[in-house]
Protein backbone atom coordinates (compact mmCIF):
# COMPACT_ATOMS: atom_id res chain seq x y z
CA UNK A 1 0.00 0.00 0.00
CA UNK A 2 1.00 3.41 -0.83
CA UNK A 3 0.30 6.45 0.92
CA UNK A 4 2.68 9.15 -0.45
CA UNK A 5 1.19 10.66 -2.68
CA UNK A 6 2.11 13.37 -4.96
CA UNK A 7 -1.21 15.31 -4.61
CA UNK A 8 -1.31 14.69 -0.98
CA UNK A 9 0.62 18.71 -0.51
CA UNK A 10 -3.08 20.17 -2.33
CA UNK A 11 -4.92 18.33 -0.95
CA UNK A 12 -3.49 19.49 3.14
CA UNK A 13 -3.08 22.84 1.40
CA UNK A 14 -6.85 23.17 -0.19
CA UNK A 15 -7.91 21.56 3.39
CA UNK A 16 -6.75 24.90 5.28
CA UNK A 17 -8.21 27.28 2.67
CA UNK A 18 -11.99 25.18 1.71
CA UNK A 19 -14.88 24.57 4.23
CA UNK A 20 -14.76 21.21 2.22
CA UNK A 21 -12.53 18.99 -0.39
CA UNK A 22 -14.36 16.58 -3.48
CA UNK A 23 -11.75 14.34 -4.84
CA UNK A 24 -12.70 12.30 -7.46
CA UNK A 25 -10.55 9.89 -9.52
CA UNK A 26 -10.76 6.35 -11.34
CA UNK A 27 -11.98 3.30 -9.27
CA UNK A 28 -9.17 1.58 -7.00
CA UNK A 29 -7.04 4.70 -7.54
CA UNK A 30 -5.98 5.19 -4.32
CA UNK A 31 -8.35 7.90 -3.06
CA UNK A 32 -9.57 6.48 0.21
CA UNK A 33 -6.15 4.74 1.54
CA UNK A 34 -5.16 8.32 0.78
CA UNK A 35 -7.71 10.53 2.38
CA UNK A 36 -7.47 8.64 5.97
CA UNK A 37 -3.76 9.15 5.48
CA UNK A 38 -3.68 12.61 5.50
CA UNK A 39 -7.46 13.22 7.84
CA UNK A 40 -6.72 10.16 10.19
CA UNK A 41 -9.06 11.79 13.02
CA UNK A 42 -11.35 12.27 10.63
CA UNK A 43 -14.96 9.82 10.50
CA UNK A 44 -14.69 7.81 7.74
CA UNK A 45 -17.77 6.63 6.03
CA UNK A 46 -18.23 4.66 2.80
CA UNK A 47 -21.70 5.30 1.39
CA UNK A 48 -21.04 1.79 -1.14
CA UNK A 49 -21.92 0.27 2.36
CA UNK A 50 -25.84 -0.40 1.81
CA UNK A 51 -27.24 0.25 5.31
CA UNK A 52 -24.95 3.52 5.39
CA UNK A 53 -26.35 5.22 1.78
CA UNK A 54 -30.14 3.46 3.36
CA UNK A 55 -29.62 5.95 6.67
CA UNK A 56 -28.73 8.98 4.30
CA UNK A 57 -31.20 8.69 2.18
CA UNK A 58 -33.88 8.40 4.83
CA UNK A 59 -32.72 10.70 7.12
CA UNK A 60 -29.98 12.74 5.67
CA UNK A 61 -30.02 15.57 8.47
CA UNK A 62 -29.46 13.03 11.18
CA UNK A 63 -26.88 11.18 9.11
CA UNK A 64 -24.94 14.15 8.84
CA UNK A 65 -25.92 15.27 12.42
CA UNK A 66 -24.05 12.57 13.29
CA UNK A 67 -20.81 13.94 12.58
CA UNK A 68 -20.21 16.98 14.57
CA UNK A 69 -16.74 17.02 13.63
CA UNK A 70 -16.89 16.66 9.85
CA UNK A 71 -16.39 13.22 8.16
CA UNK A 72 -14.76 11.16 5.13
CA UNK A 73 -17.55 10.73 3.05
CA UNK A 74 -16.98 8.13 0.44
CA UNK A 75 -18.37 7.37 -2.61
CA UNK A 76 -20.56 10.53 -2.10
CA UNK A 77 -22.11 9.72 -5.75
CA UNK A 78 -24.19 7.01 -4.34
CA UNK A 79 -26.08 9.64 -2.13
CA UNK A 80 -25.58 13.15 -3.67
CA UNK A 81 -28.58 14.77 -2.46
CA UNK A 82 -26.98 15.04 0.57
CA UNK A 83 -24.94 17.85 -0.38
CA UNK A 84 -27.47 20.09 -0.56
CA UNK A 85 -27.85 19.61 2.84
CA UNK A 86 -24.40 19.69 3.46
CA UNK A 87 -24.75 23.08 1.72
CA UNK A 88 -25.93 24.85 4.96
CA UNK A 89 -24.26 22.95 7.47
CA UNK A 90 -21.05 24.63 5.69
CA UNK A 91 -22.65 28.05 5.80
CA UNK A 92 -23.68 27.84 9.59
CA UNK A 93 -19.74 26.26 10.43
CA UNK A 94 -17.41 27.85 7.71
CA UNK A 95 -14.52 25.67 9.50
CA UNK A 96 -12.11 24.88 6.40
CA UNK A 97 -11.30 20.65 5.91
CA UNK A 98 -14.01 19.21 7.93
CA UNK A 99 -15.64 17.45 5.14
CA UNK A 100 -13.89 15.37 2.58
CA UNK A 101 -15.77 13.96 -0.20
CA UNK A 102 -15.00 11.17 -2.83
CA UNK A 103 -16.28 9.79 -5.41
CA UNK A 104 -15.13 8.09 -8.62
CA UNK A 105 -18.10 9.14 -11.65
CA UNK A 106 -17.49 12.68 -11.99
CA UNK A 107 -20.21 13.51 -14.12
CA UNK A 108 -23.18 12.54 -11.48
CA UNK A 109 -20.53 14.15 -8.20
CA UNK A 110 -19.31 17.01 -10.31
CA UNK A 111 -22.99 18.35 -11.73
CA UNK A 112 -24.22 17.98 -7.88
CA UNK A 113 -21.09 20.07 -6.37
CA UNK A 114 -21.45 22.49 -8.75
CA UNK A 115 -25.18 23.29 -7.81
CA UNK A 116 -24.52 22.87 -4.11
CA UNK A 117 -20.99 23.79 -2.92
CA UNK A 118 -19.95 26.15 -5.24
CA UNK A 119 -17.71 28.04 -3.53
CA UNK A 120 -17.56 26.13 -0.85
CA UNK A 121 -15.37 23.34 -1.45
CA UNK A 122 -12.25 22.48 -3.46
CA UNK A 123 -12.08 20.06 -6.50
CA UNK A 124 -9.10 17.79 -6.90
CA UNK A 125 -8.64 14.98 -9.00
CA UNK A 126 -6.74 11.58 -7.80
CA UNK A 127 -5.73 9.54 -10.71
CA UNK A 128 -3.72 6.38 -10.93
CA UNK A 129 0.00 6.73 -10.12
CA UNK A 130 2.47 8.38 -11.35
CA UNK A 131 5.67 7.21 -12.49
CA UNK A 132 7.71 9.27 -9.53
CA UNK A 133 5.05 7.42 -7.35
CA UNK A 134 5.64 3.91 -8.87
CA UNK A 135 9.70 4.83 -8.34
CA UNK A 136 8.95 4.69 -4.59
CA UNK A 137 7.80 0.54 -4.28
CA UNK A 138 10.63 -1.47 -3.45
CA UNK A 139 10.97 -2.97 -6.45
CA UNK A 140 9.78 -1.09 -9.74
CA UNK A 141 9.48 -2.22 -13.28
CA UNK A 142 12.90 -1.88 -14.35
CA UNK A 143 12.14 -1.38 -18.10
CA UNK A 144 9.85 0.72 -19.88
CA UNK A 145 7.76 -1.90 -21.52
CA UNK A 146 7.20 -3.89 -17.50
CA UNK A 147 6.15 -0.14 -16.85
CA UNK A 148 3.70 0.07 -19.63
CA UNK A 149 2.34 -3.54 -19.09
CA UNK A 150 1.36 -3.51 -15.48
CA UNK A 151 -0.27 -0.19 -15.55
CA UNK A 152 -0.59 2.62 -12.68
CA UNK A 153 -2.94 1.23 -10.26
CA UNK A 154 -1.61 0.67 -6.62
CA UNK A 155 -2.90 -2.64 -6.09
CA UNK A 156 -0.84 -3.93 -9.17
CA UNK A 157 2.30 -2.21 -8.40
CA UNK A 158 2.21 -2.87 -4.47
CA UNK A 159 1.50 -6.89 -4.99
CA UNK A 160 4.01 -8.63 -6.98
CA UNK A 161 2.25 -11.60 -7.42
CA UNK A 162 -0.33 -10.13 -8.97
CA UNK A 163 -0.55 -10.55 -12.63
CA UNK A 164 -1.50 -6.97 -14.71
CA UNK A 165 -3.65 -9.04 -16.66
CA UNK A 166 -5.60 -11.00 -14.36
CA UNK A 167 -6.15 -7.56 -12.22
CA UNK A 168 -7.28 -5.82 -15.51
CA UNK A 169 -10.07 -8.08 -16.38
CA UNK A 170 -11.50 -8.36 -12.67
CA UNK A 171 -11.23 -4.60 -13.04
CA UNK A 172 -13.12 -4.40 -16.30
CA UNK A 173 -16.01 -6.54 -15.03
CA UNK A 174 -16.34 -4.56 -11.19
CA UNK A 175 -16.58 -1.69 -13.41
CA UNK A 176 -18.99 -2.75 -16.00
CA UNK A 177 -21.11 -4.28 -12.99
CA UNK A 178 -20.69 -1.02 -10.89
CA UNK A 179 -20.76 1.65 -13.50
CA UNK A 180 -22.23 0.84 -16.92
CA UNK A 181 -25.01 -1.76 -16.28
CA UNK A 182 -27.30 1.25 -14.82
CA UNK A 183 -26.90 2.99 -17.74
CA UNK A 184 -26.47 0.40 -20.58
CA UNK A 185 -29.19 -2.42 -21.68
CA UNK A 186 -28.82 -5.70 -21.04
CA UNK A 187 -28.15 -6.45 -24.18
CA UNK A 188 -26.04 -3.78 -25.60
CA UNK A 189 -23.19 -4.94 -22.22
CA UNK A 190 -21.19 -7.35 -25.22
CA UNK A 191 -20.86 -4.53 -27.15
CA UNK A 192 -20.16 -2.01 -25.02
CA UNK A 193 -17.10 -4.26 -24.06
CA UNK A 194 -16.11 -4.55 -27.88
CA UNK A 195 -16.63 -0.88 -27.94
CA UNK A 196 -14.10 -0.34 -25.43
CA UNK A 197 -11.43 -2.44 -27.23
CA UNK A 198 -11.85 -0.76 -30.31
CA UNK A 199 -11.47 2.60 -28.37
CA UNK A 200 -8.30 1.21 -27.54
CA UNK A 201 -6.76 0.16 -30.85
CA UNK A 202 -7.50 3.87 -31.09
CA UNK A 203 -5.41 5.26 -28.34
CA UNK A 204 -3.26 8.54 -28.91
CA UNK A 205 -4.92 9.18 -31.99
CA UNK A 206 -7.28 11.19 -33.52
CA UNK A 207 -10.66 10.42 -32.79
CA UNK A 208 -13.41 9.51 -35.29
CA UNK A 209 -16.56 8.84 -34.49
CA UNK A 210 -17.82 7.94 -37.41
CA UNK A 211 -15.11 5.54 -38.02
CA UNK A 212 -15.52 4.30 -34.43
CA UNK A 213 -19.49 3.38 -34.48
CA UNK A 214 -19.50 2.08 -38.00
CA UNK A 215 -16.97 -0.62 -37.02
CA UNK A 216 -18.24 -1.55 -33.94
CA UNK A 217 -22.03 -1.47 -35.03
CA UNK A 218 -23.45 1.25 -33.20
CA UNK A 219 -25.09 4.65 -33.93
CA UNK A 220 -23.00 7.52 -33.87
CA UNK A 221 -24.83 8.73 -31.28
CA UNK A 222 -24.18 5.65 -29.26
CA UNK A 223 -20.53 5.94 -29.61
CA UNK A 224 -20.60 9.83 -28.62
CA UNK A 225 -22.80 8.79 -25.29
CA UNK A 226 -20.51 5.26 -24.35
CA UNK A 227 -17.37 7.64 -25.25
CA UNK A 228 -18.84 10.25 -22.08
CA UNK A 229 -19.51 7.13 -20.00
CA UNK A 230 -15.70 6.11 -20.47
CA UNK A 231 -14.79 9.64 -19.62
CA UNK A 232 -16.80 10.21 -16.20
CA UNK A 233 -15.62 6.91 -15.39
CA UNK A 234 -11.88 8.07 -15.76
CA UNK A 235 -11.33 5.71 -18.24
CA UNK A 236 -10.21 7.71 -20.72
CA UNK A 237 -10.00 11.42 -21.46
CA UNK A 238 -9.54 13.63 -24.69
CA UNK A 239 -6.98 15.66 -25.24
CA UNK A 240 -7.97 19.18 -27.70
CA UNK A 241 -6.25 20.41 -30.54
CA UNK A 242 -4.28 23.57 -30.80
CA UNK A 243 -6.41 25.53 -32.31
CA UNK A 244 -5.50 29.45 -32.76
CA UNK A 245 -5.81 31.45 -36.33
CA UNK A 246 -2.25 30.86 -37.54
CA UNK A 247 -3.22 30.54 -40.90
CA UNK A 248 -2.75 26.94 -40.95
CA UNK A 249 -4.87 24.11 -41.56
CA UNK A 250 -5.41 22.41 -38.49
CA UNK A 251 -7.04 19.33 -36.78
CA UNK A 252 -9.78 20.51 -35.16
CA UNK A 253 -10.72 17.11 -33.64
CA UNK A 254 -9.19 15.45 -30.32
CA UNK A 255 -7.19 12.54 -29.73
CA UNK A 256 -8.23 9.77 -27.40
CA UNK A 257 -6.02 8.90 -24.42
CA UNK A 258 -6.63 6.32 -21.73
CA UNK A 259 -5.29 7.09 -18.11
CA UNK A 260 -3.70 3.57 -17.78
CA UNK A 261 -1.71 1.50 -20.21
CA UNK A 262 -2.09 -1.42 -18.68
CA UNK A 263 -5.65 -1.48 -19.37
CA UNK A 264 -4.89 -0.93 -22.82
CA UNK A 265 -2.70 -3.52 -22.90
CA UNK A 266 -5.20 -5.61 -21.45
CA UNK A 267 -7.83 -4.67 -24.01
CA UNK A 268 -5.29 -5.26 -26.95
CA UNK A 269 -4.46 -8.97 -26.05
CA UNK A 270 -0.76 -7.98 -25.05
CA UNK A 271 0.08 -10.90 -22.54
CA UNK A 272 3.65 -10.10 -21.58
CA UNK A 273 5.66 -6.77 -21.40
CA UNK A 274 7.83 -8.20 -23.74
CA UNK A 275 5.67 -8.29 -26.65
CA UNK A 276 5.33 -4.53 -26.60
CA UNK A 277 9.26 -4.45 -27.92
CA UNK A 278 7.62 -5.18 -31.80
CA UNK A 279 3.88 -4.75 -31.43
CA UNK A 280 2.71 -2.85 -34.25
CA UNK A 281 1.14 0.09 -31.72
CA UNK A 282 4.14 0.09 -29.54
CA UNK A 283 4.45 3.85 -30.91
CA UNK A 284 1.15 5.17 -29.89
CA UNK A 285 0.98 3.29 -26.89
CA UNK A 286 4.24 5.30 -25.58
CA UNK A 287 2.42 7.97 -26.67
CA UNK A 288 -0.39 7.53 -24.41
CA UNK A 289 2.05 6.46 -21.42
CA UNK A 290 3.69 9.81 -21.85
CA UNK A 291 0.68 12.31 -22.16
CA UNK A 292 -1.14 10.42 -19.21
CA UNK A 293 2.12 11.01 -16.93
CA UNK A 294 2.02 14.72 -18.07
CA UNK A 295 -2.03 14.96 -17.15
CA UNK A 296 -1.03 13.28 -13.53
CA UNK A 297 2.06 15.48 -12.65
CA UNK A 298 -0.22 18.47 -13.75
CA UNK A 299 -3.34 17.20 -11.70
CA UNK A 300 -1.27 16.61 -8.72
CA UNK A 301 -0.33 20.17 -8.37
CA UNK A 302 -3.86 21.15 -8.51
CA UNK A 303 -3.53 22.22 -12.22
CA UNK A 304 -5.99 21.45 -14.69
CA UNK A 305 -6.32 22.54 -18.58
CA UNK A 306 -3.60 24.08 -20.67
CA UNK A 307 -2.58 20.70 -22.39
CA UNK A 308 -3.09 19.74 -26.35
CA UNK A 309 -1.49 19.05 -29.32
CA UNK A 310 -0.78 20.26 -32.48
CA UNK A 311 -1.64 18.28 -36.12
CA UNK A 312 -1.52 20.27 -39.34
CA UNK A 313 -3.15 18.82 -42.54
CA UNK A 314 0.71 18.67 -44.23
CA UNK A 315 1.84 15.86 -41.20
CA UNK A 316 3.43 18.60 -39.26
CA UNK A 317 2.42 17.72 -36.00
CA UNK A 318 3.76 17.95 -31.87
CA UNK A 319 2.09 15.08 -29.77
CA UNK A 320 1.77 17.65 -26.71
CA UNK A 321 1.77 21.32 -26.44
CA UNK A 322 1.99 22.62 -22.91
CA UNK A 323 0.65 26.18 -23.38
CA UNK A 324 2.05 28.87 -20.19
CA UNK A 325 2.13 32.85 -20.28
CA UNK A 326 5.57 32.64 -21.58
CA UNK A 327 4.83 30.75 -24.67
CA UNK A 328 4.40 26.63 -25.33
CA UNK A 329 6.60 23.81 -24.95
CA UNK A 330 6.76 21.31 -27.68
CA UNK A 331 6.64 17.51 -26.51
CA UNK A 332 7.15 14.97 -29.10
CA UNK A 333 7.00 11.14 -28.22
CA UNK A 334 9.06 8.68 -29.57
CA UNK A 335 9.57 4.74 -28.80
CA UNK A 336 12.96 4.42 -30.31
CA UNK A 337 15.38 4.01 -27.70
CA UNK A 338 18.10 5.02 -29.83
CA UNK A 339 19.44 8.87 -29.61
CA UNK A 340 19.51 10.68 -33.28
CA UNK A 341 18.67 14.19 -34.44
CA UNK A 342 16.00 12.71 -36.52
CA UNK A 343 13.92 12.36 -33.20
CA UNK A 344 13.75 15.88 -33.42
CA UNK A 345 12.64 16.29 -37.08
CA UNK A 346 9.17 16.36 -36.96
CA UNK A 347 8.86 19.22 -33.77
CA UNK A 348 11.36 21.22 -35.01
CA UNK A 349 8.91 21.89 -37.94
CA UNK A 350 6.10 22.81 -35.67
CA UNK A 351 8.84 25.02 -33.93
CA UNK A 352 9.34 26.96 -36.80
CA UNK A 353 5.86 27.62 -37.57
CA UNK A 354 5.19 28.75 -33.84
CA UNK A 355 8.06 31.01 -34.44
CA UNK A 356 7.00 32.43 -37.73
CA UNK A 357 3.58 33.92 -35.92
CA UNK A 358 5.41 35.28 -32.75
CA UNK A 359 4.96 32.71 -30.40
CA UNK A 360 8.00 31.39 -28.31
CA UNK A 361 8.29 27.53 -28.32
CA UNK A 362 10.95 25.67 -27.07
CA UNK A 363 11.22 21.66 -27.95
CA UNK A 364 11.75 18.45 -26.54
CA UNK A 365 11.19 14.71 -27.29
CA UNK A 366 10.41 12.15 -24.96
CA UNK A 367 12.42 8.72 -25.44
CA UNK A 368 12.86 5.29 -24.93
CA UNK A 369 15.95 5.37 -24.21
CA UNK A 370 18.07 5.90 -20.40
CA UNK A 371 20.37 8.81 -21.41
CA UNK A 372 19.03 12.44 -20.37
CA UNK A 373 21.24 14.69 -23.79
CA UNK A 374 20.74 18.13 -24.90
CA UNK A 375 21.04 18.94 -28.15
CA UNK A 376 20.61 22.80 -30.11
CA UNK A 377 17.05 21.11 -30.95
CA UNK A 378 16.18 20.89 -27.65
CA UNK A 379 15.85 18.24 -24.23
CA UNK A 380 16.00 14.59 -25.36
CA UNK A 381 14.28 13.04 -22.12
CA UNK A 382 14.25 9.51 -21.01
CA UNK A 383 10.94 8.11 -20.27
CA UNK A 384 12.20 7.62 -16.35
CA UNK A 385 12.92 11.02 -15.84
CA UNK A 386 10.20 12.73 -17.61
CA UNK A 387 8.68 13.62 -14.39
CA UNK A 388 12.06 14.79 -12.85
CA UNK A 389 13.05 17.35 -15.47
CA UNK A 390 9.02 18.37 -16.38
CA UNK A 391 9.31 20.83 -13.60
CA UNK A 392 12.64 22.78 -15.17
CA UNK A 393 10.98 22.33 -18.96
CA UNK A 394 7.18 23.70 -18.10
Amino acid sequence: MIVDRDLGAELLASAEAFRAITLTGPRQSGKTTLCQHIFPSHAYVSLEDIAMRQRATEDPRGFLADYPNGAILDEIQHAPHLLSYLQGILDENPVPGRWILTGSQNFALMKEVSQSLAGRTAVLHLLPLSWQEVSRFPSPPAKLEEAIFAGSYPEILGNPKMDPGRWHSAYMRTYIERDVRGMIREGNLPTFQRFVQLAAGRAARILNYEALASDCGISHHAARNWLSLLETSYVVFQLPPFFRNIRKRLSKRPKLFFHDTGLVCWLLGIQSAGQLRSHPLRGPIFENWVVSEVVKQRYNRGLAGGLCFYHEKNRAEADLVVESPEGVLLLECKSSATPAPSLFRGVRRVQAHFREFGIAAEAAVAYAGDQLQRWPAGALIPWRCLDSHWEAMR
